[in-house]
């Protein structure tokens, strides 16, 4: 094997390597968010990383149906947010950035 050949094959064996350890790194944090009924009027939601990370400070929104934004939130300290649910129609947007988004409906809200 010439030297051409042996250095196309390091850098093309480089480029699957460097591949798969970026594809793993994606898998270990993906977005995962749960929200419970606090007693009749009030949701508390908890949102974090697959790979057990807090997610402080990540965008936590309550969003009409017709996607109005009726409550624009951030995760406190605890990776938690509690809100007073909305009178209409609603979901859950945790948007961790993109392609790590989860929307959680009313209807999945827990007791």
């Amino acid at each position: 094997m010439n030297s051409s050949h042996r250095t196309r094959s390091v850098c093309a064996a480089s480029v699957i390597f460097l591949s798969a350890l970026a594809s793993a790194s994606a898998w270990a944090h993906n977005p995962v968010a749960s929200c419970k009924a606090v007693g009749a009027d009030k949701v508390l939601c908890k949102g974090g990383f697959s790979d057990g990370s807090a997610a402080p400070g990540v965008t936590l929104d309550v969003i009409s149906y017709d996607e109005k934004v009726l409550l624009p939130g951030k995760l406190s300290q605890d990776s938690t947010l509690e809100f007073v649910k909305p009178d209409q129609e609603f979901y859950i947007l945790f948007d961790a950035g993109p392609g790590h988004v989860v929307e959680i409906d009313q209807s999945e809200i827990t007791q």
